[in-house]
């Protein structure tokens, strides 16, 4: 195992940072800076003492996996740690392992009592997943009866015999649809598995970065990104300004067996109906056949890339908030002759395990100020989302790899 130096973070440092405005809260809340610099921070994982830990997508300096706690109590962290020689997307604890995933497996660290860094090496706990082509992260979250449940996206972006080629059709069927495009459970605790040991829980999602278990409903939810590039593959049935705006962004509940849909359809928002894809026969017009494939609990702007969901299972936060989902938008760079657009966190209610209102904004302006042309002019783009033991919420950006502590003080 690789272990990489302690970073002794000073209070100075942080009493300037802590209080800079980065984005816009809803009245009560207030965003300090918990850590900066980190890198290419994904996914986020807070432990029962407060320490926090992400992945970087790429390694900085060796190490992949960093630890970070504070240990005054003043809402920064006092010690950042780098370790493990790994990169990818998905952290999170389960039964007091340290779960992460690459592209192509799920490890898991044990602690010998209150470490920040684990000691020893890492335990396989899936190996050998498919990781060709696009969409190769595996983030992913646990059940109550010891399942894990793992994303498996799409290595393509419309199952095209010639990739992002206009007018390319689409293969029937898709065989990308046999080992990716969906959703993969495994037993949590059960080292050693590999692909043909889990069992696909469900298919036809393109990319489901965000994935969380409601535990009030007993379900699992997950958002999915739509394809892209309606426009330019083809030109004659959708316009530029079209294409900027479809397909959507979906929210939906899992229904083990269930269809979502991907590659054959994509889910138009504007019309509020499935559309048959223009790879398979589709016009813009024409409608999925419908009881086939799931439609979504929520349809989302085209392009905003939803990376992470959070039930929000804390207490600190007012009753509105309690059990409702928080969704992190990580930010277009495909919605040209628009401009850029996402790059923010969206709340929707719960109710008795199931969206009571509309999706509104709880955070935005990580891009910083004005319009955006490209996705690499955006100051900050927000990624991993986690809850704290004190009911406080944590949100990574992968930019510079800041993350903020979102508190709640009262209006």
């Amino acid at each position: 195992m690789i272990r990489f130096v302690t970073f002794l973070v000073s209070a100075f440092y942080f009493s300037s940072a802590a209080l800079a405005a980065d984005f816009t809260l809803p009245e009560g809340f207030r965003a300090t800076v918990f850590a900066d610099d980190l890198g290419y921070a994904r996914h986020l994982a807070v432990r029962e003492d407060g320490a926090v830990y992400t992945i970087l997508r790429r390694r900085l300096f060796g190490p992949g996996l960093v630890a970070m706690i504070d240990d005054d109590g003043d809402g920064a962290a006092d010690r950042v740690e780098r370790f493990g020689a790994y990169r990818g997307t998905g952290v999170g604890f389960y039964k007091g392992y340290l779960y992460f995933a690459t592209t192509d497996a799920v490890y898991r660290y044990s602690f010998e009592g209150d470490e920040l860094v684990p000691r020893g090496r890492p335990e396989v706990v899936i190996s050998g997943l498919s990781n060709h082509g696009n969409h190769a992260e595996k983030p992913f979250t646990f059940d109550q009866d010891g399942n894990i449940y793992v994303n498996f996206g799409a290595p393509s972006n419309a199952c095209q015999r010639i990739g992002r080629f206009p007018g390319s059709r689409g293969i029937n069927p898709c065989p990308q649809l046999g080992e990716r495009a969906g959703i993969w459970r495994f037993k949590a605790d059960r080292l050693g598995q590999t692909q043909a040991d889990g069992e696909r829980y469900l298919t036809g999602v393109r990319n489901a970065l965000g994935l969380d278990w409601n535990f009030a409903a007993d379900a699992l939810f997950f958002t999915t990104h739509g394809r892209d590039q309606l426009g330019s593959l083809w030109p004659d049935i959708y316009s530029q300004e079209i294409s900027a705006e479809l397909p959507a962004e979906e929210f939906h509940k899992a229904i083990e067996g269930a269809d979502y849909g991907w590659p054959y359809t994509y889910y138009d928002q504007l019309s509020g109906a499935r559309m048959v894809s223009p790879e398979y026969g589709g016009d813009g017009q024409t409608q999925a056949g419908k009881g086939k494939y799931q439609d979504p609990l929520m349809a989302f702007p085209g392009h905003w890339a939803p990376n992470d969901l959070l039930f929000y299972t804390g207490e600190m936060f007012p009753e509105k908030y309690r059990g409702g989902a928080f969704i992190a938008f990580h930010g277009s760079w495909n919605r040209s002759p628009f401009p850029q657009a996402g790059y923010r966190v969206v709340f929707i209610p719960f109710e008795d395990g199931a969206p009571a209102g509309e999706w509104q904004t709880f955070a935005e302006g990580f891009a910083g100020p004005g319009k955006i042309a490209s996705s690499g002019d955006a100051k900050y783009r927000p990624m991993g989302l986690a809850v704290g033991p004190e009911g406080e919420l944590y949100i990574s950006d992968s930019v510079e790899g800041r993350i903020w502590k979102i508190t709640y003080q009262g209006e």
